[in-house]
Formats: structure tokens, C-alpha cells, sequence
């Protein structure tokens, strides 16, 4: 099992349409066609299908060790609205632990331009995972 396979049990965030591109170690790009569904009542992309993207790409990030690692706190600000086209989230950990993790990702659309950053802390488990730690 690879971690993309691992993180396809992540539904809610299949269903929202997020793909994941990339993982390395500490890190992870994934992406999201904004669709209809994502849109709020103001024609733009909703900030919860925004913080879904962040998130996967966070999960991605902080579990490329192997260690099941879940959120503890998250933070999210938003500086653009979009309401079509390809978001892309880009998660670099910024702090590695045995037990923490703290990870910040950078959200843009397909121009480049910065959409949105979310700053997340994560909690390591003891429990390890069915693959390989990212090296």
C-alpha cells in the first residue's frame, strides 16, 4: 500500500473531488476542480470545499512518516474568491516530532495567485501505518 492508496479511505474529501498529486517527505500538493457543488450562495468556491483541499494535503504531509497523525488544531485564512477552475494546495511541515507535527499550506488558483493559507497541528499516534515512510 502507498500513502495515496492509504488516504483514498479519506471519502468526504474523494467526494468533495480532491486529488492528490504529490507526496514527499513532509510534503504534499493535491488539487480541486471547483465545481457547482462547491459554490456558496455568492457564486464563489465555499470556504469548507477550500479548508477539504487544505486538509487532505495536511494529511498527506504529516503521515509521509508512516505514523498515524491527526489534527489537533487548524487555522485557515482566506484572501481570494474563486468560483471556476483548478485549486491547488501546496503542505510543507514546518515542525517534525516524535508526537507533534505543525504543517502550513498554501492554497492558490491556476494562475498562482495565493487564495488562501491554512496552518495545522497534528498529534502522532503510536499507531503505524500500512506503508513505507516517504524519504
Amino acid at each position: 500500500m502507498t500513502i495515496n492508496e492509504f488516504l483514498q479511505g479519506d471519502k468526504f474529501a474523494l467526494f468533495a473531488g480532491v486529488e492528490l498529486l504529490e507526496t514527499g517527505n513532509g510534503y504534499a500538493k493535491a488539487r480541486m476542480e471547483i465545481k457547482p457543488m462547491h459554490l456558496n450562495g455568492g457564486g464563489v468556491c465555499q470556504g469548507g470545499a477550500i479548508f477539504t483541499l487544505a486538509d487532505l494535503a495536511f494529511a498527506a504531509a504529516t503521515n509521509s512518516h508512516a505514523r498515524l497523525t491527526l489534527s489537533i488544531t487548524s487555522n485557515i485564512n482566506f484572501f481570494k474568491a474563486e468560483s471556476k477552475g483548478f485549486l491547488y494546495a501546496e503542505a510543507r511541515e514546518v515542525f517534525s516530532h516524535k508526537r507533534l507535527a505543525n504543517c502550513e499550506v498554501n492554497i492558490t488558483n491556476e494562475a498562482g495567485e495565493l487564495i488562501a493559507t491554512f496552518s495545522g497541528s497534528g498529534y502522532r499516534k503510536d499507531t503505524e501505518l500500512p506503508f513505507a515512510p516517504i524519504e
